[in-house]
């Protein structure tokens, strides 16, 4: 059940501690900045607040192993079970114990072991964090926070907890895993003027989750654990569970199954009674009608399904996809909408250096970039063992290794770093005799203090333009030879010489544009729900093919301004959005949800909610802890590939499982008929018990190996969704046709000796079953169907070997009760089989036909 998300950020309280002063934070949380809280202070909101840390569910084995009876289906067979032992009907019952076995274990094993390597890819380094208490300046676990404590952070830090900054020198945070927005944002200690901020708003907070790329501040904790952004995130996370598509079909199966079994079951047996008197062996009819309604029940469906979706798992494993829920491969299956962040999946999440413009006809390209490195602090954050900002990498992976050597053996005088009200960075530097400072930053303030001609402004202008459209950042580079090192920023930071611009890029993977062609073709639409910019995304859409233009995109502030109305149509025409929230993720796919089956792959702490409402959550190797336990399938690697290539994987799984489930319930249906009609019309049983038993043994076995089938791929072309009504109908208008044959082999025995029509009743419902199933796996004639797997084949012949060779020995004469068929009876049941084979033929595709014709229609 889904808890109502509406107004999730709101109900965080960050927004209101935007608006303190320094004073009023201190006092509301009664702590002394320059000292702290104390020992006994901490020890006692330490009891209120408990540890800062999320809990998160650890691996149950048992929990596992329940989860493997958790269907309508295996309920089904377990009553059958019971029920069966309750009679006397051992080998029956001891029949359906070993499906519900081999079933329980194979998902158990399959499951367990991808949890186990999902668990492995957790972090479990303790995080430490350095705190200001009782005066003085300490490193401290970070769960041992309190609320009110002081906390220090610097460039590479994580930040532990949610915190109002009260002191900062250009501290600049990276947010991605919270607001999916790639590129740092700068921090300051202002108080805020609005009322119920965002979280893109809120710059005088850091939230827990979030990384220090530059600069250093200090803040209160207002919020620790599941107090906290993150653990509001993972609360609602938590409480939220869904029921996938695959097991809610399933159980109307089974529901359909169960109430068809116990009215005709019921019927029969009663109607038996009537007709034949209460003088017959009530005993032996009560175990000839649970014989019979087992003998309906498609027994080895739940290990037909657990043999594709372990096939699946492992072929998916290869390629890097771990599944933690089988079901899920089939859901995968079915999926009419994926949606991604761009970052990562779209894009290589990593800048890098694009293109460079400055002015007049010397510009040197290289001297752009070169001075770009001058102004950063790539090789003070990394001697630091800190991470550098991420232009900064750009930056000096654009460098050759002579121009690296020569920024090494720089020597930096002093580093002033980014200023977000300055909007640029300072540097200067020794090399030989000359100072020289370096000064990047936006480009309209780096213009604003260069000396440069107005032709070759309105050049740049234009160019930074061109590049904003394409989704691109520029920084701008000037430099200015000083007379001395005594720096000052407002006498020397004029009339500089303008050097250029450089624009970064995240580069688009190759094997997206593949992705998203192998999409279309499966019929399924991709939308990017990111937290990036406007710009940014829908350039990244169009270049991968997305959409039609790169302003093709809507902000979500801009969609749900919409009437309720134009949503629908907006949803089905536009596939980028841009700064979205986890709220407004949540609620893009529950409305995306209203017409179809939805997979979600995130990453971030923002994605737990949507993960936990899509039909199918899938979480890359690298993502937040709380975004891989919600998660259905985690990638080892970030790529749609993977993801096309299990949707691929999933459909050949519904294709194969559905041939099992058509061919079981028309021939069931025909042969359970049949055998309970005739029942009310001849003194003796049709099928004894445990030849009804046999005929299930024997046509089970070889239908298991539809899990290895090969699947034409007509049947993949479209996503796929159990439809229990035209199943039902399949199975009828087939099960007539079985029926009928029923009937012809019944008119054809009867008179001669209960043991002949029980022979050759046998041989042909098994018989007729076995060709059925090469019959269903394709919509046309059976000989344009692709060829079908060596199990298959295999399992078949052998099954009918043992059909035809064993009312011929001792054995199946003495313990099944059969007669020894007569040459010329045996070719009776062959021409009867062939007639049959030809029939269903006729009547598959004729059926097809028409039902295609009333859905064009």
């Amino acid at each position: 059940k889904l808890p109502n998300i509406s107004g999730i950020l709101t109900s965080m309280e960050f927004s209101k501690y935007t608006k303190t002063t320094l004073e009023e934070i201190a006092s509301l949380f009664s702590v002394d900045p320059a000292r702290g809280l104390s020992s006994a202070e901490i020890a006692e909101r330490f009891k209120k607040s408990g540890g800062n840390h999320i809990i998160e569910s650890k691996i149950s084995p048992l929990k596992i192993f329940l989860r493997q009876f958790k269907s309508s289906f295996i309920y089904l067979l377990l009553t059958a079970m019971v029920l069966a032992f309750f009679l006397g009907e051992f080998t029956d019952g001891w029949m359906i114990a070993i499906f519900l076995l081999i079933n329980t274990s194979l998902g158990f094993y399959q499951e367990y072991r991808s949890e186990k390597t999902v668990e492995l890819l957790k972090k479990y380094i303790k995080t430490r964090v350095k705190v200001r208490r009782d005066g003085n300046i300490s490193i401290i676990p970070a769960e041992n926070l309190v609320p009110g404590d002081v906390v220090i952070i610097e460039a590479g830090d994580g930040v532990p907890a949610d915190i109002r900054i009260i002191e900062n020198l250009n501290l600049c945070v990276n947010e991605e895993t919270l607001t999916g927005e790639s590129a740092p944002v700068q921090k300051n200690n202002v108080s805020l003027s609005k009322e119920n901020v965002g979280l893109y708003e809120a710059i005088n907070i850091c939230f827990a989750g979030t990384t220090v790329v530059s600069g250093y501040g200090e803040g209160i904790v207002f919020a620790t654990g599941k107090q906290s952004v993150i653990g509001d995130i993972a609360r609602l996370a938590g409480e939220m569970s869904h029921e996938s598509k695959f097991e809610q079909e399933l159980g109307k199966f089974s529901k359909f199954i169960l109430y068809l079994v116990v009215v005709t079951i019921a019927f029969i047996f009663i109607a038996n009674l009537f007709l034949k008197g209460w003088d017959k062996n009530v005993a032996e009819l009560a175990i000839f009608s649970i014989a019979l309604a087992v003998s309906v029940v498609p027994e080895a469906l739940p290990v037909v399904m657990t043999f594709s979706l372990s096939r699946g798992a492992r072929r998916l494993a290869k390629n890097k996809v771990v599944v933690k829920r089988l079901s899920a491969i089939e859901d995968l299956g079915g999926i009419q909408v994926l949606c991604s962040d761009k970052t990562g999946t779209l894009t290589e999440n990593k800048l890098t250096v694009c293109d460079t413009c400055g002015s007049g006809d010397g510009f040197a390209p290289r001297d752009a970039i070169f001075s770009a490195n001058m102004g950063g602090s790539y090789l003070t954050l990394k001697g630091r063992r800190q991470n550098p900002d991420p232009f900064d990498v750009a930056l000096w992976e654009a460098l050759d290794k002579n121009e690296q050597a020569r920024l090494i053996a720089t020597v930096k005088l002093r580093n002033i770093p980014f200023d977000p009200i300055r909007k640029k960075s300072s540097v200067l530097i020794k090399e030989g005799s000359k100072t020289i400072l370096f000064v990047r930053g936006a480009p309209e303030s780096i213009l604003e203090i260069s000396n440069i001609e107005q032709g070759s402004k309105a050049h740049v202008l234009e160019w930074m333009a061109s590049e904003g459209r394409a989704g691109r950042r520029v920084l701008a580079v000037a430099s200015k030879n000083l007379t001395s090192d005594d720096y000052d920023s407002t006498r020397d930071e004029t009339d500089l010489t303008f050097i250029g611009c450089v624009s970064f890029v995240d580069p688009i993977k190759e094997s997206a544009r593949i992705a998203i062609q192998e999409a279309h073709e499966l019929n399924v639409a991709i939308k990017i729900i990111t937290g990036d910019s406007k710009e940014v995304a829908g350039q990244v859409a169009y270049m991968v093919g997305l959409s039609k233009s790169a302003d093709d995109v809507l902000t979500a502030h801009e969609f749900f301004a919409l009437a309720e109305n134009e949503r629908d149509n907006t949803l089905e025409r536009i596939n980028v959005f841009a700064r979205v929230s986890p709220e407004e993720k949540y609620r893009i796919i529950a409305l995306l949800q209203k017409k179809y089956q939805v997979g979600f792959l995130g990453e971030g702490i923002n994605d737990a909610p949507a993960l936990k409402i899509a039909n199918v959550a899938i979480a890359v190797a690298s993502a937040s802890d709380i975004a891989r336990e919600a998660a259905d399938i985690v990638l080892l690697e970030q790529s749609l590939t993977a993801v096309i290539s299990g949707i691929r994987e999933g459909r050949a799984i519904f294709a194969n499982t559905i041939n099992y489930i058509r061919s079981s319930l028309s021939s069931n249906f025909g042969n359970f008929y049949a055998v309970a009609i005739s029942s009310l019309f001849i003194p003796f049983l049709p099928m004894l018990a445990i030849q009804i038993l046999l005929v299930n043994l024997l046509s089970d076995f070889p239908a298991i190996a539809i899990a290895s089938d090969n699947v034409d791929k007509r049947e993949l072309r479209e996503p796929k969704q159990y439809n229990i009504r035209r199943i039902i109908v399949f199975g009828t208008v087939l099960g007539i046709v079985s029926t009928i044959f029923d009937f012809i082999t019944f008119a054809s025995f009867y008179q001669v000796s209960a043991g002949a029509l029980q022979t050759h009743w046998f041989m042909v419902s098994i018989l007729t079953e076995l060709l059925f199933l090469f019959s269903i796996r394709s919509r046309g004639w059976f000989f344009t169907a692709v060829r079908p797997s060596a199990p298959l084949v295999i399992l078949a012949f052998l099954a009918a070997g043992a059909t035809i060779l064993l009312p011929f020995t001792a054995f199946g004469q003495t313990m099944f009760h059969f007669i020894r068929p007569s040459a010329e009876s045996l070719g009776l049941v062959l021409g009867i089989v062939v007639t049959y084979f030809i029939i269903t033929e006729i009547a598959k595709v004729s059926y097809y036909r028409i039902a295609n014709q009333a859905t064009s229609l």
